[in-house]
């Protein structure tokens, strides 16, 4: 008899997949853009659902298709890209973006609100803090398997707990009305929520930490890869369900009160008014903290993340090396802050996220019908032809002579890769039938 999970092993890894998305502080950014998107929430919302739940719940299940691992997947492209495009992934989900910005989420919803402006304004604090956040960040990493399990079993509980209370006391007391749209969310409001969801940087999280939920299944006694692959994709529902009823609720407290979130210049910032304004110092603190160890687990979870693959990839780096390089790098770009960090964050999601997006596609695909690696080339190439000129373009770095791309469908909606990765797949079809005719020919 094949072996599986329980139903409750299966919520159990599901609530395990629901805390490694949502704790490095993805909170944040539904009530953002619930604020800007105001009356046109429903269509923005839905936009962004598809690249922040729908497309990790993909990127996981993609993985456990496989069997393998975000290098795997790359490497059907050719081994060279397999073994850059995962770095890349790395360094993205990692010291770059996602590691910096579990500290500055933690710096601004734990820290700020106690904080007098004029002191703030000095960058000190935020130095400091970042100073003995990430200090102990290495610390726990050094050994941190136990430690991280302890924690998130107690925490993610807490964290649903204090984030049930501001939804529910949000759906009490806010107003019913919703507020009128910002600028850029008036019209292409769809579109727009489908680029704020690449924000959550879930999707890359979920082709890096999809291994790890392979390896929980297969600890459980599941070997079978179609029963492992099955058990994923149950754990990803379970984790995609309720990553979506806090999206949905937080995108409201955003787009409900505009009067308590004017002056917040992101997410974390609105957050944290909020919880003041529904329950004094005491919903400040309690939602400070809870984040703020939520942000510490995930920090902790990414750092020993990076330490394991390049260590593995360069043995002449130990693990120790990486994670202090990781965890010394991440400090100082974290010092950035959380609003000059997610704008820089932007231009390199509209990059690399298409790409992932495409391969999470094929890997789909391939599960169904064996693709020839010419539709995995093809694809790929015509992709990054389009994402990276057009995140280089937002990054005010146009690249001149490429101004024909302006002409491609969705191209001003920052989907414009779409249709040439579309027929790049054509392509590769026709090169490997073209490919196979030749060689039985000869």
């Amino acid at each position: 008899m094949v072996a599986k999970l329980s139903k409750k092993e299966t919520f159990t890894i599901g609530l395990m997949l629901f805390a490694l998305f949502l704790g490095a502080g993805n909170m944040i950014f539904p009530p953002a853009l619930g604020q800007g998107a105001g009356e046109n929430i429903g269509e923005a919302i839905i936009g962004f659902l598809i690249t922040g739940v729908g497309l990790p719940l993909l990127g996981v299940t993609a993985v456990g298709l496989t069997g393998g691992s975000l290098k795997d997947i790359a490497s059907r492209v050719h081994p060279t890209f397999g073994l850059l495009f995962t770095a890349i992934l790395y360094l993205a989900i990692g010291p770059f973006f996602g590691i910096p910005r579990t500290g500055t989420v933690a710096f601004e919803i734990g820290v700020v609100p106690f904080l007098n402006e004029s002191v703030n304004t000095t960058g000190l604090p935020l130095v400091i803090y970042t100073l003995i956040f990430f200090g102990f960040t290495f610390w726990f990493a050094l050994n941190p398997t136990q430690l991280v399990d302890r924690i998130g079993n107690i925490l993610t509980p807490i964290l649903i707990v204090v984030l049930g209370s501001l939804i529910i006391g949000a759906f009490v007391s806010l107003p019913e009305e919703l507020s009128t749209p910002a600028e850029g969310y008036q019209n292409g409001v769809f579109f727009k929520g489908f680029l704020d969801g690449y924000l959550t940087m879930d999707a890359i999280a979920a082709l890096v930490f999809g291994i790890v939920i392979i390896k929980a299944v297969n600890d459980r006694g599941v070997t079978n890869k179609k029963v492992v692959a099955f058990s994923v994709l149950k754990a990803g529902l379970l984790a995609a369900l309720g990553l979506t009823i806090i999206y949905l609720s937080l995108a409201f407290i955003g787009a409900s009160n505009l009067n308590v979130v004017a002056s917040a210049e992101n997410g974390g910032v609105l957050l944290s008014n909020v919880a003041n304004y529904l329950y004094g110092t005491f919903g400040t603190v309690l939602l400070g903290a809870a984040i703020t160890f939520a942000c510490l687990t995930t920090s902790i979870g990414l750092v020993t993340a990076c330490g394991e693959y390049f260590s593995n990839a360069y043995p002449k780096l130990s693990y120790k090396m990486v994670i202090l390089i990781v965890t010394i790098f991440s400090a100082f770009i974290a010092n950035l802050g959380l609003t000059q960090l997610i704008a820089f964050t932007v231009p390199v999601l509209i990059a690399i996220y298409p790409i992932a997006i495409i391969l999470i596609f094929l890997t789909f695909i391939n599960y169904i019908i064996p693709l020839h690696h010419y539709i995995y080339k093809w694809a790929i190439f015509l992709t990054i032809l389009v994402s990276i000129p057009k995140a280089l373009e937002d990054a005010k770095l146009p690249i001149p002579g490429l101004e024909f791309l302006n002409y491609l469908p969705l191209y001003s909606e920052g989907i414009g890769w779409l249709i040439p990765a579309l027929v790049g797949i054509l392509i590769g079809v026709i090169t490997a039938s073209t490919d196979r005719q030749s060689t039985n020919a000869g």
